[in-house]
């Protein structure tokens, strides 16, 4: 029960208001509740709970890309979680400039859609990269050429298959990229004032920075908010020993492709005479036809080997084998 006032008290209160002395501002009560605007075009669908779920759902899932993507690429790949909001598709859609890369995903088996967009500064990285250059970005954006949007396709392809083990605490996913745009205008696959949440990730592939905003609508994850909070995730996170823990790393590294090669010889010749090569020619190599062959993975020799062939297809048999310290 608050203090009450005596009638001296009082008469001194309503003199000071009448003078000027104490300002009515300083008399609000501080137990009174604050009220918020509420807007009912734009509800709140996602907690900063589910938020905060997602974050760690995508930041494993940069931990992730940070891993597969330097296999193709061969440059260091750093990803971090920057930021998370939830937003009206209108907003996201009208930030959107083109071009841009935006994939389109069907997140089976949740009955909806994804959108995955990508600065087209790393698009152009990625590009140069996979075709061999230093990974340079371009000084000025331009539209995709046919064959660029097929090296995008498959890199895409790679992201969003990426998704499936960061989000196996939730649902077990199997996600299909259906379609690219580099025109927003053609990605109105959800009502304007549908709520949306974005996850914003950024991505550095040496030395060119640059985001990715995955765009996860509300009617989407529907069916499985209730399973979009921190105790949900962590009581359904299986706790690996470390015997398992190195299973699994052995697992992970037995699906990675390694290119492996044969050298028959080494020959040096002029680039006159390369130019003038014709079907017919010899050139000699720096070995004997009954030499070893040196098998190579990526560029360590690894074993020796004789040639021959194995179902009307070239093949070696390995002869020896080169040990870490061996010359």
């Amino acid at each position: 029960m608050g203090e009450v006032l005596s009638q001296s008290e009082i008469d001194n209160l309503l003199a000071a208001l009448s003078s000027g002395e104490l300002d009515t501002d300083q008399m609000q009560d501080s137990n009174d509740k604050q009220v918020k605007n509420y807007d009912f075009k734009r509800p709140t669908k996602f907690s900063k709970e589910h938020l905060r779920t997602l974050e760690i759902i995508f930041e494993h899932y940069g931990r992730l890309l940070s891993t597969n993507l330097p296999v193709y690429l061969r440059k260091n790949v750093q990803v971090l979680v920057t930021s998370s909001e939830t937003v009206i598709f209108s907003e996201f859609s009208n930030a959107l400039s083109n071009p841009l890369i935006l994939g389109i995903v069907n997140f089976q088996p949740l009955g909806g859609t994804i959108l995955v967009e990508l600065a087209s500064n790393l698009g152009f990285t990625m590009i140069d990269r996979m075709l061999g250059g230093q990974g340079d970005p371009l000084e000025k954006n331009r539209e995709f050429s046919e064959i660029e949007m097929t090296i995008i396709e498959k890199m895409l392809v790679l992201f969003i298959q990426l998704m499936r083990e960061p989000w196996k605490n939730v649902v077990e996913l199997n996600p299909v990229l259906e379609r690219i745009e580099t025109n927003s205008q053609f990605a109105q696959i959800i009502a304007p004032n549908d709520m949306i949440a974005v996850i914003t990730l950024s991505i550095r592939i040496g030395d060119v920075e640059g985001l990715m905003n995955i765009c996860l609508p509300f009617f989407t994850l529907e069916s499985v908010m209730d399973k979009l909070n921190t105790k949900f995730w962590y009581a359904n996170m299986q706790e690996m020993d470390e015997e398992d823990y190195n299973d699994y790393i052995e697992a992970m590294l037995r699906r990675v492709d390694v290119p492996v090669k044969a050298v028959l010889g080494k020959s040096r010749i002029s680039i006159q005479d390369f130019v003038n090569l014709q079907r017919g020619d010899i050139i000699r190599l720096d070995t004997n036809v009954d030499n070893d062959l040196n098998i190579y993975v990526g560029n360590i020799k690894k074993f020796t080997a004789l040639p021959g062939s194995s179902k009307d297809k070239y093949a070696v048999r390995v002869t020896s084998v080169f040990r870490e310290g061996d010359e």
